[in-house]
């Protein structure tokens, strides 16, 4: 039934993603340099995710929490760079609306689930700082998982009716889209109606979703400057810092191009600007965020020499 309501809307079947530019000799470096970014993004998440499944002792709540992320992380890359990359050297630059659609999706229930998530790792700071002694009962695996599913699931159910809305408007031409995925407002500019109401309802909700987040992690860490100060042992501080220092810098990397993309008026709107900004928080962050956590973690390097280390006693043994 909706199908046939939104043929009777659209005539638009496919969209055109500008990307960047069109010099050929240009866009050859881009899908290099891109291609570079998307592999270490991948196999960088990809390394964090084995080492916390083959450690057992990064089988705790804090580390969970650090796999989830870095899937969603190589989830999040991989909706839109593949795709880019294409774009880069192929001739048609085109997408269909179905798979517009898919891609709208799937990059904001990824992206939404995200920024749940931070709000649940920082709780997972608090708790860790703030009751130190009950944190495996406050933060049962049970609850981990609860947190987790109810996070997606969340997410995942709003990022539908985000979606559904913003593609059931009327699309009948122009079908180029001033960027390189699809992403809501870039598209939602190109139908043919009168979307300002819509857009200025989307911005609230936007705000208060982004809002709400964020000013749960500052609450968290509020508490958790609280408890540091308490701390007598100025090595004691320092450790208890070091613990949320990642988890900060990877917040403040999603958060600020985000919130800006976002929450800032209509009236700011520069489509190149946008891009770029989106290319930091949708690219680099899945780049910078297993180099972040396993540059400053001990936990993480000993995991990665302790495989290292058995990978060459097996070929040893074989030899």
């Amino acid at each position: 039934m909706w199908m046939i309501t939104r043929q009777n809307q659209s005539c638009v079947s496919e969209f055109i993603l500008l990307g960047f530019y069109s010099d050929p000799m240009t866009n050859s470096i881009l899908f290099i340099v891109f291609l570079l970014i998307y592999l270490c993004s991948v196999m960088g998440n990809g390394l964090i995710i084995m080492l916390i499944c083959l450690d057992t002792h990064l089988h705790t709540p804090m580390y969970f929490f650090l796999c989830i992320l870095a899937m969603l992380d190589m989830g999040y890359v991989t909706t839109t760079m593949p795709q880019m990359l294409v774009h880069l050297l192929a001739h048609s630059q085109t997408i269909s609306f179905a798979g517009c659609w898919i891609q709208m999706y799937v990059f904001s229930a990824l992206a939404t689930t995200e920024c749940t998530l931070f709000v649940v790792m920082a709780y997972d700071r608090y708790v860790a700082i703030c009751h130190p002694l009950r944190y495996t009962v406050i933060l049962n695996w049970r609850l981990c998982i609860w947190l987790t599913a109810g996070s997606c699931v969340c997410d995942f159910l709003s990022a539908l009716l985000h979606t559904f809305f913003t593609m059931n408007l009327p699309y009948c031409g122009p079908n180029k889209v001033n960027h390189y995925f699809c992403e809501g407002p870039a598209v939602r500019r190109l139908a043919s109606m009168d979307t300002h109401f819509i857009e200025m309802v989307d911005q609230i909700l936007n705000v208060l979703m982004g809002l709400a987040p964020i000013s749960l992690i500052v609450a968290s860490y509020v508490h958790i400057a609280k408890a540091i100060l308490k701390i007598k042992s100025t090595q004691g501080r320092y450790k208890a810092f070091s613990t949320c220092a990642s988890h900060l810098t990877v917040v403040s990397f999603f958060y600020g191009p985000g919130t800006y993309i976002y929450m800032r008026p209509n009236s700011s709107y520069s489509p190149e600007r946008d891009k770029q900004i989106s290319l930091f928080y949708n690219v680099f962050t899945a780049l910078l965020n297993p180099v972040v956590y396993s540059l400053r973690n001990k936990d993480i390097k000993k995991a990665f020499v302790k495989v290292i280390e058995h990978s060459k006693v097996d070929c040893g043994t074989r030899i």
